[in-house]
């Protein structure tokens, strides 16, 4: 189900500091107002000249912008103009929050019990082009160039992208649990 399914429209807060504590004040807000066990996810793009930079402020990383790509991309490129260092890495956070299997069954109203939290991690290291390289993708993929790679997130392709980027990675071990949990409740 996707936040449309279920009547979802808002603009969600996105506070914390940590990729971490973005996808769970997410997933609690969707559990807090909606009543669902569900999983969120936050994503950044991590700079290693720039400590880290813009981290957990990927998507507002340019002043006074909100999801303005190509701002973003000309900040970061600003930046790093004077720095050899040009490794990064993306990495994605998901939070799931699930209430206990025993009241779940036992139809215990969820808004009562504590969820249990569980995070899955997904990254891919790499580094920052000197130019912008392809067209495809969003965000900083025309930038960022994978390791193993010569060609950026942009230029691969979207079944490649989509096959090892960082996001790929933390849905696989979400759905590596679930199928686990799944299993051990047949």
């Amino acid at each position: 189900m996707s936040l449309q399914d279920i009547g979802c429209h808002e603009d969600i807060p996105e506070t914390g500091d940590t990729l971490q504590e973005n996808a769970l004040q997410k997933a609690m807000y969707v559990a807090e107002h909606y009543g669902l066990d569900c999983f969120a996810d936050d994503t950044g793009l991590e700079v290693e000249a720039l400590n880290g930079q813009p981290g957990v402020h990927s998507a507002r990383y340019a002043e006074g912008t909100d999801h303005d790509s190509e701002a973003n991309m000309q900040k970061l490129l600003y930046e790093l103009q004077d720095k050899e260092n040009r490794k990064a890495r993306f990495r994605t956070v998901i939070a799931l929050l699930q209430h206990p299997k025993n009241q779940q069954e036992e139809n215990v109203d969820n808004a009562c019990a504590a969820p249990e939290i569980h995070y899955f991690e997904g990254r891919v290291d790499g580094l920052i082009a000197e130019e912008k390289r392809g067209d495809a993708g969003f965000g900083y993929d025309p930038l960022f160039i994978p390791n193993g790679y010569n060609q950026s997130f942009a230029e691969l392709g979207e079944d490649i992208k989509n096959h090892i980027s960082h996001r790929a990675l933390a849905v696989e071990k979400l759905a590596a649990y679930l199928n686990e949990d799944i299993a051990q409740s047949v």
